[in-house]
Formats: structure tokens, C-alpha cells, sequence
């Protein structure tokens, strides 16, 4: 794992997490489904199932590889689901597809668009995350352009995408000590390793594979009863 060597602003305090965990002023932390890669077919079914198993803040719509105009046709009728469930729709990647589902917000890469951008495509309301990998100096950008929330990870190995960032907990502390703005944890999470993101100031869990790669529905659960 990093030890921010190569954040600008310098390695973290060894001694910070000793110093500072979650803020109990803060919401509690909440879950943050992302769509497996395949989303056609009767997933439609799997995400009502696992949306009326437990809480959850916000669906990404995470799909690559297609045009836009196949992207929308998937979308909407995951989107109607979500809005039933008052779940929040994010588009990841595309700002011009989020714009085209009137999504409730989009989550950046880094080089998929910029916050600003976003802002004035999608509306003051629309809620814009930005991955920010391991690095402070990425997600204080991020915060000063506006956007609603930064993403940190991955904590944990993953088989969902490729990663090269491995943060330790303690950056969540760092974030959420010094910022009002929520941050997400990502990458490998499951209802076992999840304690110590929360402990550490998570604001929102990014899951996928720990609930699309067996039950959804017990794995929301059982995120549930961790964030409960």
C-alpha cells in the first residue's frame, strides 16, 4: 500500500489516525451500489431485489463499450426502478449521457470531464462525484471546483476494474476532519472488511462485486446490518 510519497502535500501524520476517527456529527455512513458491467437481461429484476433489501443511497450506472443511444435504453428502466426506491441514478463517466437520462449526477474520472463542466451541463442540483485515487492533493481540487463528493480507493483487491492506487483508511479521516464535503470508499469492500472504512469517517461505501457476484439481496443485508 501508499504511503502518499507521491502526494505533493507530503506523507500523512503517522500518528493521525491515533488522533482522529469518525465524526458522529457526520450522517452516517450509507451504501453506494455500482452496476455490474452487464446490466441487460433480467438484471432489472436483480437491482429491484436488491434495492428493497436494505438502505441505499445512490445506483451507478456503470456500462462501457456501447453507444450512448444502447447506454439510454438500458438505463431507463433501472432509472425508474431507483426513483421508486428514492435512490439516487448516477451515470459514471459521461456527462453527456447523464445529461441525456436527466441522471441525477454523474461520478468522474480523472479525464472523463471536469467538475466545472459537469456543473453547467447537468444543473446546480445534480450530485458530482470525482475519483480521486490516493491523493489529497486530487481531492482538494476536486472540493474547490464544487463537487458533492470525492472517492478514495481502492482499499481492498478488486476483480471489478484494474487499480494501482491502494489508500490507507486513514486518508477517510484525514478528508472528513478537515471537510464537510462526503468522501467514498471504494474498491473491494464487503460486509467482512467494511468496520474500518466506516470507523475511519467513511460517508458513503462504493460496493459491486460483494453484492452483483452472488445474493444481492443477503449482501445488501448484510451491509445493512454493518451500517446500522
Amino acid at each position: 500500500m501508499t504511503d502518499f510519497d507521491d502526494d505533493p502535500l507530503g506523507p500523512l501524520d503517522p500518528d493521525f489516525a491515533l488522533r482522529f476517527q469518525r465524526d458522529d456529527r457526520r450522517p452516517p455512513c450509507q451504501l453506494y451500489l455500482i452496476s455490474p458491467l452487464e446490466v441487460g437481461g433480467g438484471f432489472h429484476d436483480r437491482l429491484e431485489r436488491a434495492l428493497g433489501a436494505g438502505p441505499v443511497a445512490a445506483f451507478q450506472f456503470r456500462v462501457k463499450g456501447i453507444d450512448q443511444h444502447k447506454a439510454a435504453a438500458l438505463a431507463e428502466p433501472l432509472q425508474r426502478i431507483c426513483a421508486a426506491h428514492d435512490v439516487a441514478f448516477i451515470v459514471n463517466d459521461s456527462i453527456s449521457l447523464a445529461k441525456r437520462v436527466g441522471a441525477d449526477g454523474v461520478h468522474l474520472g480523472q479525464g472523463d470531464g471536469d467538475v466545472r463542466e459537469a456543473r453547467a451541463a447537468l444543473g446546480p442540483t445534480a450530485q458530482i462525484g470525482v475519483t480521486c485515487h490516493d491523493s489529497r492533493h486530487l481531492a482538494m481540487e476536486a472540493g474547490e471546483a464544487g463537487a458533492d463528493y470525492v472517492a478514495f480507493g481502492s482499499f481492498f483487491e478488486t476483480t471489478t476494474k484494474t487499480v494501482s492506487h491502494r489508500p490507507e483508511p486513514v486518508i477517510l479521516s484525514w478528508w472528513s476532519a478537515l471537510f464537510e464535503v462526503p468522501c467514498v470508499a471504494i474498491g473491494g469492500i464487503t460486509p467482512a472488511n467494511a468496520r474500518p472504512l466506516v470507523k475511519a469517517g467513511a460517508d458513503f461505501l462504493a460496493v459491486s462485486g460483494a453484492v452483483w457476484n452472488g445474493d444481492e439481496a443477503e449482501a445488501v443485508a448484510a451491509f445493512a446490518r454493518v451500517l446500522g
